[in-house]
């Protein structure tokens, strides 16, 4: 069976490029490069972090493959030495990272990689790959969950793009606020708690009549008694015969609210709220008030958010292609751009403001007032403003755009987290091993430190997100430079 190596789930121009800088002896030049993003999905101000465990494998397997495997694709004699370079090529350099569950912001450097140039290079394909994949489906699954404040189970794996997105996209979405996963192998992996019921193929399988229903529900709960059940009532009728099918098989195999474990019904299809309140009616009629009732379908955070306006008598979600797929943003934003060589400064200059990037090496301070999130600024390391907050000293941050836009936080107003932290030194993996468990407990912790405005689905208050005058100094002056030297050196040809 083939094992995919991630390093080289790439792109051959990392390698191709790669070729012109070992030929001019450029291997060992110092590289500073930053993954970001530039905007959030569903016009949102805001990202949950996914994927640097996966990072972290991906870089330290690089180096794994033979001379063999780099001759498919960088054929002839005159490669030879190359090649030979790329099997010996191992990553060691430095890696700083946000942690998963971390909330990122928009052109905050949230993967910094420091090393020789081709090797840090290299790693820009799988490293996006990996990151924009679970950044995505974090991200969604967190909005979806702050739909409601009902449990979000995470059912997506038939609509995920593969068994690979199936298991790690799983995963993502726990980090993102989920409360379980369908997918076993997930579970089986990261300790995710892992939930399902029944399909209708179950229901069909005891025959296509009413009465083949209630011996399905019947056998069901026999099998399962002492376990959590939920039994499927859409089938056929859901409420002329599915609930009350289910009620009776409830009673007849002794389930009831003395049940120890959990017990309920899902319903899969129809209006939803109107028959989860009609749902909930019958079971309280029938005594089993702690009967809880699940709904899929299709659901995503817009449907779950109208539901609970309706009045819906849901206690719990399950959601599959909306979170699996982020679906109706598939394609994550993240970038990798080039902000430092041999200590200098570069940038990627653009017609469209939004796509200058930020030069130099950057760390991103967040400012923390009472347990809230009040600000964040990205410095260059070190600079001025950098060593004001590391000391509490009173800090002003303007708003690069206007800076009309004024904050002032006084001296020992404030604490600060820097929320890049050193993963990899010297081409070793350094970072701590943090049960997924607790990834979760940090994005929900953060999650709390926001203002309730900065966390609306729709038309969120934007949080204040800056960067540092030397920063911002050290981008215009070479945008300005590279303005100069175009003008005196091409305007006249």
């Amino acid at each position: 069976m083939f094992k995919i190596d991630t390093s080289y789930c790439s792109d051959k121009y990392q390698y191709t490029m790669g070729k012109s800088f070992f030929d001019a002896n450029l291997t060992k030049k110092s590289a500073v490069f930053n993954l970001f993003y530039r905007s959030a999905p569903d016009r949102n101000n805001w990202a949950v972090v996914s994927g640097i465990e996966e990072a972290l494998v991906m870089i330290s397997s690089l180096g794994s493959k033979d001379a063999a495997f780099f001759e498919k694709f960088i054929p002839g004699e005159e490669n030879r030495a190359y090649r030979e370079y790329l099997a010996s090529m191992k990553f060691t350099g430095n890696v700083y990272a946000m942690r998963e569950g971390e909330i990122a912001f928009p052109m905050q450097p949230v993967v910094i990689v420091e090393g020789p140039l081709i090797e840090a290079q290299v790693l820009e394909t799988p490293l996006l790959c990996i990151m924009n994949h679970q950044m995505a489906i974090a991200t969604k699954a967190s909005r979806v969950s702050r739909a409601t404040q009902k449990p979000i189970n995470e059912f997506g794996s038939r609509r995920a793009h593969g068994p690979w997105a199936a298991i790690y996209g799983a995963k993502a979405a726990y980090i993102g606020g989920c409360s379980s996963t369908s997918n076993i192998l997930t579970s089986d992996i990261f300790g995710i708690p892992v939930s399902g019921t029944m399909a209708h193929s179950f229901v069909t399988a005891f025959g296509c009549t009413v009465s083949g229903e209630l011996d399905a529900f019947r056998t069901y709960l026999k099998s399962h008694h002492g376990e959590a059940v939920i039994l499927l009532v859409d089938t056929y009728d859901t409420l002329k015969c599915g609930i009350k099918n289910a009620i009776r098989a409830f009673k007849e195999t002794g389930i009831d609210d003395n049940y120890p474990q959990s017990y309920g019904i899902r319903l899969d299809s129809g209006d939803l709220a109107y028959l989860s309140i009609r749902c909930r009616e019958e079971l309280d009629r029938a005594g089993l008030t702690k009967c809880k009732i699940f709904a899929t379908n299709s659901l995503d955070e817009y449907i779950i958010s109208d539901i609970e306006k309706q009045g819906a008598r849901i206690d719990a979600y399950g959601v599959g292609d909306a979170i699996a797929t982020s679906k109706h943003n598939p394609c994550f934003g993240n970038v990798y751009k080039l902000v430092q060589i041999d200590g200098q400064g570069v940038l990627k200059r653009s017609e469209e403001k939004a796509k200058v990037i930020n030069p130099g090496f950057q760390l991103t301070y967040r400012i923390i007032r009472e347990g809230m999130f009040q600000a964040d600024v990205t410095c260059l390391r070190g600079d001025s403003l950098a060593k004001l907050i590391e000391a509490k000293e009173t800090i002003t941050i303007r708003d690069e755009r206007d800076y009309t836009k004024v904050t002032t936080f006084k001296s020992g107003s404030y604490d600060y987290k820097i929320l890049q932290q050193q993963i990899f030194k010297d081409g070793i993996a350094v970072a701590e091993n943090i049960p997924v468990s607790r990834r979760r407990d940090y994005y929900l912790k953060n999650l709390d430190s926001l203002n309730e405005t900065e966390k609306r689905l729709i038309n969120p208050h934007y949080y204040k997100v800056d960067i540092s005058d030397d920063l911002y100094e050290k981008k215009e002056s070479l945008i300005n430079s590279l303005i100069k030297e175009i003008k005196e050196n091409y305007e006249n040809e």
